[in-house]
């Protein structure tokens, strides 16, 4: 369950960081939309697995 969390805030992680890089290296702001909206979604799956990993934990 732990690595499921993990693998879910990491993958926020990279792609913040791919999103920043694309932005101040002066690229494509269509392609630092796509990974801002892809970050936006990977955070909602991290919060569900936090919430899962707590919620099983409690139990």
């Amino acid at each position: 369950m732990n690595m499921v969390m993990n693998i879910s805030i990491a993958a926020v992680a990279v792609v913040l960081f791919l999103g920043l890089f694309n932005m101040l290296r002066g690229g494509s702001p269509n392609r630092s939309q796509q990974l801002m909206r892809l970050r936006i979604i990977l955070q909602f799956v991290a919060i569900i697995a936090i919430m899962v990993v707590v919620y099983f934990k409690q139990a």
